[in-house]
């Protein structure tokens, strides 16, 4: 019998099995680890046969994504336009940006000493790869222009977050400045922004509701093109970044949240754990955004317009996993395989380059691997030794995105709480969790 028929009738049997634990009233979070695990046994055993599942994911991700830009302008409009002054878009701005750099830094710190103790890149030969190209550093000041929207339909098209927002907030300023001299005049646009955000949000839901589904289809190619033995050669680089992430999230985000929020941390990841899921299995934090947004001002209990606009700019700027982590373990291993001994001179470096390179190369494709290169090529270390992890990208990257969002949302409840728009009655309310959790069975 053809395997990639018995794909589709396990698939078929997964999707039953999924919409009975719904009908059962069995939670969000739940559903999607079951899916998780079928996806994973199912790649694993059928290998490439089952790949006739990856469209399933990819459609998947694509709705998602189809939700990004209108939901985070109409909610950073929506939100902005109820500003009685600048000053607080202002402070609300400086702190986003503080908190996201400064948490980037702390994990720069964390890899560094994870990949020091584990040794990393000890015992492994440098394979040279013909085929490798190292990615080209966009100039700062090219990235500094393509901040601003020129073309703001182009800039939505192709999904850069940055000018996005920068845009959204020139209207909604706009609307602020005309509707103090005639608020007559603005009120329908107002109210138009407003009801059309409640939409976009009420869609969301609806998605939301396909994850289950979604996540089985992200996690069986994974599985089936990424078996035990492809990634044993660079296991320890894998544990090194899963522990780093692991670690960074445990101990600075939650104390973080603990000293600065005053709320409790696991009742928070707990919260905001389907954002979480989704940006593990989706590997995708400008995808992940819609549920980011939706499960702090629902589940968070922070204001609209603190977790649009942070949660937006964590998207692009001050990457946890991808920005502080990361480059941080890829300088360690490259070092180590080319026996260049690291000075302290080095690691100041690089943390400077790590909080300047979170900034220098906000919005640009690629992110995680051009600020591996960006802090390489600033630590003169050989570029070309990126090469030998990009093979195993794809698992490194789904923790890496897990914690870049997880960052964003931190970034978002200290921002929120330091300017009093935390409801921190309302994130306590045992009743108010117990119903998100049926609203989301």
């Amino acid at each position: 019998m053809n395997l990639q028929y018995v794909t589709l009738l396990i698939s078929v049997l997964v999707v039953g099995i999924l919409f009975f634990m719904k009908t059962k009233k069995i939670s969000l979070g739940v559903r999607v680890f079951t899916a998780m695990f079928f996806g994973v046994s199912v790649g694993a055993l059928l290998k490439s046969n089952a790949l006739i599942i990856e469209p399933v994911g990819t459609i998947y991700v694509n709705l998602i994504k189809m939700l990004v830009i209108p939901l985070v302008m109409s909610s950073l409009i929506s939100s902005i336009t109820t500003l009685d002054n600048t000053s607080k878009l202002k402070s609300i701005s400086l702190k986003s940006i503080g908190f996201l750099i400064t948490t980037t830094v702390l994990a720069t710190a964390i890899g560094l000493l994870v990949g020091k103790v584990m040794d990393l890149g000890s015992g492994i030969e440098f394979v040279k790869d013909a085929a490798f190209k190292a990615k080209e550093i966009p100039k700062f000041s090219a990235v500094l222009i393509d901040m601003i929207p020129a073309n703001p339909i182009n800039d939505m098209a192709n999904a850069k977050m940055i000018p996005v927002i920068i845009f959204s907030m020139f209207i909604a300023v706009a609307i602020n400045v005309e509707g103090s001299k005639k608020p007559e005049k603005v009120k329908p646009v107002k109210d138009l922004i407003s009801s059309f955000s409640k939409i976009m949000f009420t869609l969301t839901r609806t998605i939301i509701e396909l994850t289950p589904y979604g996540v089985y289809g992200l996690m069986v190619p994974v599985a089936a093109k990424y078996g035990v033995t492809s990634l044993l050669p660079l296991a320890k680089f894998i544990i090194a970044m899963y522990l780093s992430c692991l670690i960074h999230i445990a101990l600075v985000h939650g104390s973080l949240i603990a000293v600065i929020a005053k709320v409790n941390p696991i009742k928070f990841f707990k919260k905001i754990s389907e954002a979480l899921i989704i940006a593990f299995t989706t590997r995708s934090s400008y995808g992940t955004l819609p549920i980011t947004i939706r499960v702090l001002t629902e589940n968070v209990k922070i204001s609209d317009r603190i977790a649009s606009f942070t949660a937006s700019l964590g998207a692009s700027i001050g990457m946890n996993g991808g920005g502080g982590v990361y480059p941080t373990l890829v300088a360690i291993f490259v070092a180590r395989i080319f026996n260049i001994e690291l000075t302290l001179t080095h690691y100041v470096l690089l943390f400077v380059t790590a909080a300047i390179s979170s900034i220098g190369i906000a919005g640009v494709p690629g992110a995680a691997t051009i600020s591996a290169t960006v802090v390489l090529s600033s630590l003169g270390l050989p570029v070309e030794g990126l090469a030998m992890i990009l093979g195993i990208d794809v698992v490194v990257d789904m923790i890496r995105t897990m914690t870049n969002v997880t960052g964003a949302a931190v970034a978002s409840i200290l921002v929120a709480s330091t300017e009093n728009e935390l409801d921190v009655d309302g994130f306590n309310d045992k009743n108010n969790t117990k119903k998100q959790e049926l609203h989301a069975a």
